[in-house]
């Protein structure tokens, strides 16, 4: 199925967050009601910008895969769009390690596998809807990805759903200096 498309945005071999900025730059420049492709080869593309699209007030309309390649489309929408509105509650890296309460690793179990803070639970973006009941609502939870982006947009989800006690950890994974966990003996590739 082909989609048309008005502008096509180029952003393979980037990882998060870079996707989402790239995005959010072209999209400024369309015109209400056009349709952006988006070529990206980061895994985590299609939680974070099914995610971003719906803050951001555009319509997500969908994703196709063609091998490595995801395929992503999104309708620019009307004038109240580009809200983008940041997390209020947000946590340091230094702060994390002294405080109490669920660490919510949103990033994909591969990013997660790599290195985690310990006892962080994982649940990536894309899954999160689904898997609320696992989380305490009575508890604080901290939401942590790589660089504070996708913890903004599940931290939006958590509370709009109704948890009241959420911090986005920022800046993220890729500043942290603590303890990590690596469970990589768990990812596999095709063959023995």
């Amino acid at each position: 199925m082909s989609i048309k498309a008005d502008v096509h945005l180029d952003a393979k071999g980037l990882a998060c967050p870079m996707p989402i900025v790239k995005t959010k730059k072209a999209m400024k420049e369309l015109a209400v009601g056009k349709v952006l492709k988006i070529t990206a080869t980061d895994k985590g593309s299609k939680a974070d910008l099914a995610a971003w699209a719906g803050s951001a007030g555009h319509e997500y309309i969908g994703t196709n895969e063609d091998g490595e390649i995801l395929i992503h489309y999104i309708r620019k929408g009307g004038a109240d769009s580009e809200v983008d509105k940041p997390f209020e509650r947000t946590i340091t890296n230094e702060d994390l390690a002294t405080s109490e309460g669920i660490i919510l690793d949103v990033r994909e179990e591969a990013e997660y596998a790599f290195g985690h803070v310990p006892q962080a639970k994982s649940i990536p973006l894309g899954e999160l809807e689904e898997r609320m009941s696992e989380l305490d609502s009575n508890q604080n939870i901290y939401v942590i990805c790589r660089t504070g982006r996708r913890s903004e947009l599940a931290a939006h989800k958590l509370v709009e759903s109704g948890f009241q006690k959420v911090f986005n950890v920022f800046p993220g994974m890729k500043d942290w200096k603590g303890e990590l966990i690596k469970e990589t003996n768990k990812i596999t590739s095709g063959g023995n």
